[in-house]
């Protein structure tokens, strides 16, 4: 049986907090600032009440009543839909009942982001039908409220959602972009955190500013992105290179499986012998990929790197340990061409663009990618799309770098109608 009750604590001279302790069970106990608050000398420790003698108190005492019968109705109404009685879920209603938008604590984003991270392995993704957000996905939260924070300290405010209008939005990407320095795409990135966050805080009936649905990221255009990328002939180089160090052997394998089966490092980094199949003699590799949630098969053509798999599987390593060593294994390969690319500059802490010998550059980003590009226009692009589990051309093409060519659709079509109507016997017509 739940209970609600109040109290305070001290005896000072000084307004004290009325706090709301809702109890459920033996063991579920919450307590919460209802944010009234009253003097010690005015409160009755025995009835757990204001005193009734001035017309403020009584006043006071029939606010708490009020609240009180509507925690009471909504726990009531929440409990039968099953939804999760918790902290958050009082901070909401003691806030509803008074219709405190600005003033409650839900409505600030740092804490609903926080909130989303406490709740992370219990989250429903739609389209998928496992519960549970990514690890990866929670690093980047924590990442994403840091800097946030951050931005607060430098504002000195506290965010709420309420805030963010055009003129706030407009203010954080010109903080991120020309105070921070970082990159369109990151700041991008960071803005399409917000409007996630945004949505997320609406669905669960906190108020929102209604400019936060016009909120658009945005990105380096094509011709901003430099796409690092290793060729079949490059990838030879990188077979045929000796290295005695068994480390980098190790990170050799892994790049060479990764331009292999195209998919994102940790997804690479996380694979086994367990997701090994085989069928009519021939090898697949089946795996989910953490952060879209979809099914991918991967056929393993290529002799060497079922050599790789079946006899000298690469042992696991950090995404970190690998971006170092696969640098050292594409120097020792020769992989030297200036090529112009972003580096990290150790002064600013900022990627600078300039050219670079190639191997300085070569990152796991840099696998899928190899995969995509060496294999497109060779392999239907529908086929490729399956595997890097992109959504849609559009997006493969734009990951590449590359437009849709429509005559080489066309010649595909020609192709393909070719071969199905070759074995047709033309049919002889009499002219009268």
């Amino acid at each position: 049986m739940a209970t609600v009750n109040f109290r305070i604590r001290g005896n000072s001279n000084k307004p004290t907090s009325i706090k709301l302790v809702f109890v459920i069970g033996q063991k579920n106990q919450l307590e919460l600032k209802t944010g009234f608050s009253i003097l010690p000398s005015d409160w009755s420790e025995d009835k757990k009440k204001p005193k009734q003698n001035k017309a403020e108190n009584k006043q006071l005492s029939a606010n708490l009543d009020k609240l009180r019968a509507f925690i009471f109705d909504k726990y009531n109404e929440d409990t039968a839909k099953g939804l999760l009685i918790d902290r958050y879920w009082l901070e909401k209603k003691i806030s509803e009942c008074f219709n405190r938008v600005e003033k409650s604590t839900s409505g600030l984003l740092t804490n609903h982001i926080q909130h989303i991270i406490d709740n992370a392995n219990t989250r429903k993704i739609k389209g998928r039908a496992k519960l549970g957000i990514s690890e990866n996905r929670v690093k980047n939260l924590k990442t994403f409220k840091n800097l946030i924070e951050t931005y607060e300290t430098e504002i000195k405010k506290k965010i709420n959602f309420l805030d963010l209008n055009k003129a706030f939005v407009d203010r954080l990407i010109n903080w991120l972009v020309n105070t921070k320095k970082y990159s369109l795409n990151y700041s991008g990135k960071v803005i399409d955190n917000l409007k996630t966050i945004c949505i997320d805080a609406e669905k669960n009936d906190i108020p929102v500013n209604p400019y936060t649905k016009q909120i658009e990221g945005f990105s380096e255009s094509n011709e901003d992105r430099f796409i690092v990328t290793l060729t079949f002939d490059e990838l030879e180089k990188i077979k045929a290179a000796e290295i005695n160090n068994s480390s980098l052997n190790n990170a050799r394998k892994w790049l060479l499986i990764g331009c292999e089966i195209g998919q994102r490092g940790n997804d690479l980094l996380n694979l086994t012998k367990d997701n090994i199949r085989y069928k009519a003699g021939s090898m697949y590799v089946d795996l989910v990929q953490q952060k879209t949630g979809k099914s991918v098969t991967i056929g393993i053509a290529n002799p060497y790197i079922i050599d790789i798999i079946e006899n000298e599987f690469p042992h696991k390593i950090s995404t970190q340990k690998l971006n170092e060593y696969i640098k050292t294994v594409c120097k020792i390969a020769e992989i030297d061409e200036k090529v112009e690319g972003k580096k990290l500059d150790p002064e600013t802490k900022r990627k600078k663009f300039d050219f670079y010998p190639k191997h300085e550059l070569i990152t796991t980003h840099s696998f899928r990618r190899s995969f995509a590009t060496n294999y497109y226009k060779k392999i239907p692009t529908a086929i490729l799309i399956g595997i890097t589990g992109h959504s849609k051309e559009s997006l493969f093409l734009q990951y590449i770098n590359q437009r849709e060519d429509k005559d080489s659709n066309a010649d595909l079509f020609m192709k393909f109608y070719s071969e199905m109507n070759r074995e047709k016997i033309p049919q002889l017509k009499k002219i009268m």
